[in-house]
């Protein structure tokens, strides 16, 4: 048997993490197991479905690496993968259902049905539809068509007997079947529902496995009936773990960022993404944590994903994103900032690759004191202007000493001798200049750091000097000097 997994996004909104670690799951099974992953759109929600989102689902998919095999964008055997062009196919099946006298027209109106919830409610029973239509005629049917009534198809759930639903992850769950009325399976709108749709589609397409968010268990038995009333092969299923918030509610914006667009605009690499999102709900054995796609493909298997939730951490997230940050490729880390830097006007265009290869040693040397690309340009700043502000505390703590206009001055002025200007030279000159003003060492790096960054805090020094180069940190130091001989300057703090 060849394995074939599926994930079905709705274009209602940006893709967000759950459904990513949904996808996930389904991409490494199927990748692990030599089979096909299918991509496949639930867009039968005509109001809300829209085709930003859609492009924005397809591009969020295809930036984390996790390609399909049959889908939009590439196509398949199976086609379409558009739920809303699929109509006829559903059709047909609702028509075999109606002519066999498993579902019928259901002529109850919006009002009648919230009477009847009412008084269930009323009576402390669960909501339930009542069967008011289940033994309509062919000819009551064919009078209210006429009338125009407005109708939904229902389905004819057995009342005895149970369904049970084999999961990989939960094991063996049975649902007696009179806890489920007759559910819709066409709306009044002709589109079929969520459990009809997906039902026929998962059959069609020869889905082997629906691995999906455990929220869904609920749908299952309801897709197991029709499945055996049409003769239909049962899917394996596996229900993963919900992913809830610090507090164990449920996840939502109020918790961060959540949809994969966000994490892109944050500064979240792909790579990292990916690895967080493996480890909710699943554990390759051990304590390993950092992982590549290759290690997770031939360690993944679902007998590992846990039956428990999976609780939601920006902080490890942000911490395996400096991992992944600070082991690319210095000329891959480096392409990668460049949107980061637009994005805040740090540099506009990146034209010869002498400007990339010094935007590639800027993020090099930054990138080990951040966690995200956005980090990365807050803090490159000074690379790339001369108009950076200074830190306020940093100015009360460092330049109102008394004697910071002279030092500031001697350093300048060593400096501006310094030849050539390296790392070791330049670290030889400052400290000879500490001995002979018997100051030390910090007292003239942390100046000579707030002079030409701005802040006291950042990558090594002797480095930065170095890159930055002798005019450029000269000028600075002196631009500094100038500061404090004229006091608060506004535009400056």
């Amino acid at each position: 048997m060849t394995v074939r997994v599926r994930f079905a996004p709705s274009p209602t909104g940006e893709l967000h993490i759950g459904g990513v670690r949904t996808a996930l799951f389904n991409w490494l099974f199927a990748r692990n197991q030599g089979g096909k992953m299918i991509l496949r759109i639930d867009d039968t929600d005509l109001q809300r479905s829209k085709e930003k989102y859609l492009q924005s689902i397809l591009d969020s998919m295809e930036w984390l690496g996790l390609d399909w095999d049959e889908g939009p964008r590439k196509g398949g055997q199976f086609g379409p993968y558009h739920q809303i062009q699929r109509l006829d196919l559903y059709q047909h099946e609702v028509n075999k259902l109606l002519e066999g006298g498993n579902a019928y027209h259901c002529f109850c109106t919006p009002e009648e049905l919230a009477r009847q919830k009412k008084q269930d409610a009323q009576r402390g029973l669960p909501p339930r539809y009542r069967g008011t239509c289940r033994y309509l005629t062919e000819k009551e049917v064919e009078e209210r068509k006429k009338d125009g009534q407005s109708f939904v198809i229902r389905l004819k759930v057995p009342q005895e007997g149970e369904t049970v639903v084999e999961d990989l992850v939960r094991n063996r769950v049975t649902f007696e079947n009179k806890i489920f009325d007759d559910f819709i399976i066409v709306k009044s709108d002709g589109i079929p529902t969520y459990n009809l749709a997906s039902t026929l589609d998962d059959a069609r397409m020869e889905i082997t496995h629906v691995i999906r968010a455990e929220e869904h268990l609920s749908n299952t038995p309801r897709q197991v009936i029709i499945c055996k009333i049409l003769g239909l092969d049962t899917p394996i299923y596996a229900h993963v773990p919900m992913i809830l918030a610090p507090d164990h509610s449920k996840l939502s914006k109020r918790h961060g960022a959540t949809s994969v667009q966000e994490y892109r605009d944050m500064g979240i690499l792909p790579d990292a993404l990916i690895n967080y999102l493996a480890l909710l709900g699943w554990s390759p054995g051990g304590d390993k944590e950092i992982m590549p796609l290759e290690e997770m493909i031939s360690l993944f298997s679902l007998d590992k994903v846990s039956k428990n939730a999976s609780i939601y951490d920006l902080k490890k997230l942000t911490w395996l994103n400096s991992h992944y940050l600070r082991t690319k490729e210095k000329a891959v880390a480096g392409k990668m900032a460049v949107p980061f830097l637009k994005e805040k006007g740090i540099v506009s265009e990146v034209g010869s690759e002498d400007e990339q290869r010094y935007l590639d040693e800027v993020v090099d040397l930054v990138r080990e004191k951040v966690k995200t690309l956005q980090e990365v340009a807050d803090a490159a700043i000074y690379f790339f202007r001369e108009d950076f502000p200074y830190d306020e505390a940093d100015v009360a703590k460092h330049f109102s000493r008394e004697d910071i206009v002279p030092v500031l001055e001697k350093i300048a002025g060593v400096l501006g001798e310094v030849e050539p200007f390296q790392k070791e030279t330049i670290k030889a000159a400052l400290k000879t200049l500490g001995s002979s003003l018997k100051l030390k060492l910090s007292k003239i790096n942390l100046p000579i750091r707030l002079a030409i960054t701005g802040r006291t805090m950042g990558p090594d020094l002797l480095d930065v000097m170095a890159l930055l180069g002798r005019d450029r940190v000269v000028e600075r130091v002196k631009r500094a000097k100038q500061f404090c001989l004229d006091g608060k300057n506004e535009e400056l703090i």
